[in-house]
């Protein structure tokens, strides 16, 4: 590879990792990520120059350090001594917990920051995420989710929150974001915002491998929401090889090669699935369940929709919000017919206006009922809203087909 091409490969594979360790060395969320910046655009000239060190991961790690700390020393030269900027090293816990990613989504969800806070937070800094695939993920516009962000990052460093992993005694009051997290990061992988791909890799094996390692960290009984969590990433990401035809471009679940899903991935999760509902039936275990009726039906027809629906009927009690009705819409047209969901969908188009997946999903319906003319409105506001490329091809694809 080119030297452009190490650095942006080094920059989507690594960049997570290596701010993680720069915020353990210098203990700042905003002085570690310009760090880490300016230390990828040096690596841009320098590399061209002299080529590719035989470390580069190792060599952004110590540019960024040298550059974050002439950074704390312009600010603190006429506040404070430097060493009041530098951070504990200690490690809590036991040492099979030493994960710097781990240890620093547990850093982000502190119970001192809003919920939602601690999400973005960790979003951006443990995901690679940036403001508006962030703010997708929320709902809201990208100039709201980068105010939260910066008052997050400044709570952080005023309130001295430790860069460590918790006692177990103040994991509780923790975990429940630590999970949201870790499917948020899984889902951008799984359904990327931008780009020319579908699915990005790196950032779905990072969701289960940090999915693996919270189960770890709170064994011999791990909360059945972990469990859940794990459970339905591996059942996402068992269908991956059938997401995309050899084109590149986007295969439905109905119409997807099911002999082409991962089985053993399949064979994993649903022991799971099982466990997680037993210890009650939260949100991520309704949704493994759900992703396990689908990966358990041989064909696309002989899903069991009833079921699904009255699976969504739980989530929706236990946990409302628009994107689950839209879910839960979907569901009763396919066991209902598309008319049901349509008029289910039409109390959520004021919720889901910008939300491209709404207007696709509600097209599809409207396509199935023979209304072109009404179904060719909706696709036109989803390509309007839509900004991952593989996503775009298939809508246009439906488009022309109308």
């Amino acid at each position: 590879m080119s030297p452009d091409e190490t650095v942006e490969a080094l920059y989507q594979s690594d960049w997570s990792r290596i701010l993680a360790t720069l915020i353990r060395l210098v203990g700042d969320f905003e002085i570690a990520e310009d760090a880490v910046q300016e230390a990828f655009t040096a690596a841009v000239d320098q590399w061209r120059m002299s080529g590719v060190p035989d470390w580069p991961r190792a060599w952004i790690i110590q540019t960024a350090r040298h550059k974050a700390i002439d950074q704390i020393r312009r600010r603190t030269r006429f506040e404070q001594p430097l060493e009041s900027h530098s951070p504990s090293t200690t490690i809590q816990g036991p040492p099979e917990i030493a994960d710097d990613l781990l240890r620093l989504i547990f850093t982000c969800c502190h119970p001192a920051l809003a919920l939602e806070a601690q999400v973005a937070l960790t979003l951006r800094t443990v995901g690679g995420l940036d403001t508006e695939e962030i703010a997708r993920a929320f709902l809201v516009n990208e100039a709201t989710m980068a105010q939260r962000l910066v008052r997050a990052k400044r709570k952080i460093r005023d309130a001295g929150i430790p860069y460590t992993v918790p006692a177990a005694m103040d994991m509780p009051e923790r975990i429940n974001a630590v999970l949201t997290v870790i499917y948020l990061v899984f889902n951008e992988g799984y359904a990327p915002t931008r780009g020319e791909t579908l699915v990005r890799t790196d950032l779905c094996a990072e969701g289960i491998r940090l999915g693996h390692l919270v189960r770890t960290l709170m064994s011999p009984h791990p909360p059945a929401e972990a469990t859940g969590l794990l459970a339905l990433m591996l059942l996402h990401d068992s269908r991956r090889a059938a997401r995309l035809n050899d084109a590149g471009d986007l295969v439905t679940l109905d119409e997807q090669d099911r002999n082409r899903w991962d089985h053993g991935r399949i064979v994993q999760a649903l022991p799971l699935v099982e466990e997680a509902l037993r210890g009650g039936p939260g949100p991520f275990a309704l949704q493994a369940a759900i992703a396990a009726l689908h990966c358990q039906a041989v064909r696309a027809e002989d899903t069991d929709w009833p079921q699904i629906v009255r699976l969504y009927d739980i989530l929706e009690r236990l946990q409302p919000s628009p994107i689950v009705s839209l879910n839960r819409a979907v569901a009763v047209a396919m066991m209902d017919g598309p008319e049901q969901g349509l008029r289910l969908m039409d109390g959520l188009a004021r919720d889901l206006d910008a939300y491209h997946l709404f207007h696709a999903a509600r097209a599809d319906l409207l396509r199935r009922t023979g209304s072109a003319e009404q179904a060719v409105k909706s696709y036109t506001r989803a390509l309007a809203l839509v900004s991952n490329e593989s996503e775009r091809r298939y809508l246009e694809r439906r488009l022309r087909e109308l």
